[in-house]
């Protein structure tokens, strides 16, 4: 290599550090006057709606015990959102995740009370159930060519009659399981809180850098050092803030009685402070979202679903898959709305018909719209489904606690979809070509 080259080398490797925070900051600036807003709305909105329901509602709103419910509120939403992704990627969707997720949880249940068999092995059917609805889906769509809109619409329709069939109308089957139940309805240990938010900093740092690292050898442009620096330790601060408020006493016991809140009157029997962790929900939407986003960003599958999102005709040109990858998506959609079912049978101790159904497929699917993903497909990531979930989250807990008016909740959860949709819209004629 000529000394010249190397000189080049250097040049470009260091290219990252001569802008620093400020022109990163420029940058992105840029790139949102052209129409890349990504989660930008989003995360303004989230932050407007907590300070506004902190400011009329400080003493339910703003409390431990209600973040802690927040969380638990969004959990299977933000899942459901996730597998959404991969078919809003493609430019498709699914209406009948909803009721996939509630035809998992059935079968599951009727695994571990009928059959009688282990939870783990109960679990795994009711995921390979899921699967298996994806598979048929996918099959539809993309070897007989049905628009998913249609045949989605079908499955929605049919779910719910393979629901009443398994149930039966009006009947609920108990989960019986403490390990399933926990998910939902139990703490990690104070300490063990801490060693995940000592994991997922310093693997978010090792990660990126590595990243970093690997396109300054390629003589490719990189995230500033600065830029990264500050990055890790706002994800630090951020994480850190809320292992801190997880771990504070959000509920008191009393001795052989009922829980009680923080700040009820002194009793004779004395109330027990109980200090309790971050739920093991959390840990399963961390997990999700670190290895979903791995996929979708780190391998060839991930770049090849954003391809045909961008432009399926170019993709299948290039040698794509298009039908295998299509068929691949809705298996992974509805497996993890299998994940969600899960989740929602853990929360509510029990499966009924009504389970997954209602407004838990609309809010699924503004959750993603919501956090930045495109109903025109080729454009969205994973944590916007974790962004948009946390804006239904707020939106669900704040509001019935400001008015008891649940029609209110409804028309307010459609005007915040229906600025993402529009938002995402006119961004993309934004940044499209003249």
């Amino acid at each position: 290599m000529s000394a010249t080259q190397q000189v080049t080398d250097v040049d470009i490797a260091a290219a990252g550090d001569q802008g620093g925070i400020g022109q990163a900051l420029r940058d992105y600036w840029t790139r949102v006057k052209g129409g890349e807003v990504g989660s930008l709305p989003a995360v303004l909105g989230l932050i407007v709606l907590l300070i506004l329901f902190s400011a009329l509602k400080p003493s339910t709103f703003f409390s431990y015990l209600n973040f802690a419910n927040l969380l638990n509120q969004g959990t299977a939403i933000i899942v459901l959102a996730m597998g959404l992704i991969f078919v809003l990627l493609l430019g498709e969707i699914d209406l009948s995740a909803g009721f996939t997720a509630g035809t998992a949880a059935a079968v599951l249940a009727i695994a571990l009370t009928s059959w009688g068999l282990a939870w783990p092995i109960a679990l795994i059917i009711g995921l390979l159930t899921g699967t298996l609805i994806g598979f048929l889906i996918g099959v539809l769509v993309a070897r007989l060519g049905i628009p998913s809109f249609v045949v989605t619409l079908a499955m929605f329709l049919a779910l719910q009659g393979v629901m009443l069939l398994i149930i039966g109308e009006g009947g609920t089957i108990t989960l019986r399981s403490d390990e399933l139940l926990a998910i939902m309805n139990k703490n990690m240990p104070t300490w063990m809180g801490w060693v995940v938010w000592i994991v997922v900093v310093i693997g978010y740092a090792f990660v990126t850098l590595r990243g970093i690292t690997a396109r300054r050898k390629a003589g490719l442009a990189s995230m500033a050092t600065a830029v990264w620096a500050a990055k890790t330790g706002a994800l630090a601060i951020l994480l850190g803030v809320g292992v801190f408020v997880l771990n504070q006493q959000r509920q008191i016991v009393r001795p052989g009685k009922v829980a009680c809140e923080v700040n009820d009157p002194p009793s004779p029997e004395g109330c027990i402070p109980v200090l309790q962790g971050v739920p093991w929900a959390v840990l399963v939407i961390l997990v999700l979202l670190v290895g979903l986003t791995f996929v979708l960003t780190r391998t060839g599958f991930g770049r090849h679903i954003y391809a045909v999102g961008g432009n399926a005709e170019a993709a299948r040109r290039a040698g794509i898959s298009v039908q295998g990858l299509k068929i691949a998506c809705f298996m992974i959609c509805s497996t993890l709305a299998a994940v969600a079912g899960v989740l929602i049978a853990s929360r509510d101790n029990s499966v009924s018909p009504t389970t997954g159904g209602a407004q838990t497929l609309l809010f699924a699917v503004g959750a993603a719209v919501i956090g930045g993903t495109s109903l025109f497909g080729g454009r969205g990531r994973m944590i916007d489904a974790v962004i948009g979930g946390l804006v239904i989250a707020v939106i669900a807990n704040g509001l019935p606690l400001v008015t008891q008016q649940s029609g209110i909740q409804y028309v307010v959860t459609g005007l915040v979809l229906l600025v993402a949709a529009s938002v995402d819209a006119i961004s993309r004629k934004r940044s499209s070509p003249s």
